[in-house]
């Protein structure tokens, strides 16, 4: 038994939701999934092209990647993400990347539908993925694409962590080897994910990230139809579940001990001191993975006919700002990094204008010459590269639910967020009270709440007529926005 199984079996099952299972007892419950009927999409926006030099598409999705952990932002000095970091010297590096809904599965979901989650339902962790909805697999597939899946799903029916019925894969309807929840289907060396059939796939002494590394690259040497869409769905550096922490391969912690603290949390308790050395490790090895996929598809003739885009579905506080890791309006919850490289994007740019998950999808369909469906409410990103700004909307809209019912603003300048004060969690409210304002340009790693200051006064009500229009926009219904009461 290694150091990373002692710790795990030795550790506290943290619960999820009210219809979650430990990992322990899904495994001994656990039986082979039934495949579901075939998804029912909407009437095809694109028909395929005949063009046979349609690039193939790669959408890498990390969970909980702090942005300022990618060295080209220029925050962290341990040297973290070379390999990243190439990739984004030879592309685009999105520096301003904001996620819409700061928890995992609802933010999953604005990535694949290119909705707000008003409109895909997905508001909190435990809800399915509405099964009649259009996505960016299904727009793919429309245009003559395969569209592929290797990974963490979590829109999954809830309570079933393990295979996933093909009417809940959300249009990823070709190759497929996944689990809902990997963090509840195994631990870094050891665990499960299934196949399209629902059988399951077994790996032992293997780190996670490498051994869905290798099933990647196994289904690239061995398939045979182009172009394809592939999305890799790697579960580091999130915390293993069921002892609250996050577990680097071995020796890789003792890199990083008494190393860089980011200035965000030092002023603040939470987990940091302990979990920064095993979190940098994950942050290594993934990004070593990046490098180790890279050089593949050059080996395989693939890397010039390849869009590679890197992104995260939200950050990591380390339970400085709430009770967990993410779930709240502040910078290391909802700045993402965000990297694309390959045809259309080798620039060597960096883009510092606001852009978030939902604008993903109209990007790398934009990329490979395939309309936007109307229903997407995202951008495509392409006009930034061009440095075509006029009438960009330099800001985003953020949801958040689970540790509070709140929506927030992400301007150039503020952060702006506003919760239902009774403290429930639920899709939306009626009411919301103005409850935080940052001002990131003299205070980037907001440490002074400046809502309900008179200072703040004018641009507060600036900032409120600006989200109230967001949150029309995005499907909610008109709420009352109750300035914070003033103090001197």
């Amino acid at each position: 038994m290694d150091r990373h199984e002692t710790t795990l079996q030795g550790g506290r099952a943290e619960q999820l939701h009210a219809d979650s299972v430990t990992r322990r007892d899904f495994l001994k419950k656990s039986s082979a999934g039934s495949v579901a009927p075939a998804l029912t999409t909407e009437i095809a926006q694109n028909q395929a092209s005949p063009d046979s030099d349609r690039p193939n598409v790669i959408l890498i999705i990390s969970d909980q990647f702090r942005w300022d952990c990618l060295g080209a932002n220029g925050l962290n000095p341990l040297n973290l993400t070379p390999n990243l970091d190439a990739m984004a010297n030879q592309g685009v590096n999105f520096a301003s990347a904001i996620t819409n809904q700061p928890v995992c599965a609802p933010s999953r979901a604005c990535l694949f539908t290119s909705l707000y989650t008003t409109r895909h339902g997905v508001w909190r962790n435990g809800i399915a993925l509405p099964a009649q909805l259009l996505t960016l697999a299904t727009v793919f597939r429309q245009a003559g694409y395969t569209a592929n899946y290797i990974g963490k799903w979590h829109l999954g029916l809830p309570g079933v962590p393990g295979a996933v019925a093909l009417k809940y894969r959300g249009g990823f309807s070709d190759f497929w080897e996944g689990c809902n929840e990997l963090e509840l289907t195994s631990h870094p060396y050891e665990g499960l994910i299934w196949d399209g059939d629902g059988r399951p796939i077994q790996f032992k002494n293997q780190y996670r990230v490498d051994f869905l590394t290798d099933r990647v690259i196994r289904f690239l040497r061995e398939k045979k139809t182009t172009p394809f869409f592939l999305v890799i769905s790697y579960l580091e550096p999130h915390f293993q579940n069921d002892c609250a922490c996050f577990v680097a391969p071995t020796g890789y912690a003792d890199r990083y001990r008494n190393s860089f603290v980011p200035a965000d949390l030092k002023f603040f308790p939470g987990g940091w001191a302990s979990q920064l050395p095993d979190y940098y490790g994950c942050i290594a090895r993934v990004d070593e993975n990046v490098g180790k996929l890279r050089s593949e598809l050059t080996t395989l003739s693939l890397s010039d006919t390849t869009v590679l885009a890197f992104v995260s579905d939200h950050g990591c506080h380390f339970r400085t700002r709430n009770a967990e890791y993410k779930r709240s309006g502040h910078e290391a919850s909802i700045h993402i990094p965000m990297v694309m490289a390959g045809p259309g994007f080798n620039r060597a740019l960096s883009i510092n204008e606001l852009v978030s998950q939902i604008d993903v999808a109209p990007t790398l369909l934009d990329a490979c010459h395939i309309a936007t469906p109307p229903s997407f409410q995202g951008r495509s990103l392409m006009p930034l590269l061009e440095r075509k700004t006029d009438g960009w909307a330099n800001e985003v809209f953020i949801q958040i639910s689970e540790s509070m019912t709140g929506r927030a603003l992400r301007t150039p300048e503020w952060a702006y967020v506003v919760v239902q004060l009774d403290g429930k969690s639920q899709a939306s409210s009626a009411q919301y009270e103005e409850y935080q304002l940052y001002n990131l340009l003299s205070d980037p790693h907001e440490l002074l709440n400046l809502a309900g200051r008179r200072e703040t006064r004018e641009i507060s009500v600036v900032l409120r007529e600006r989200l109230r229009k967001k949150m029309l926009d995005a499907g909610d219904e008109m709420a009352e926005i109750k300035p914070k009461p003033l103090y001197p």
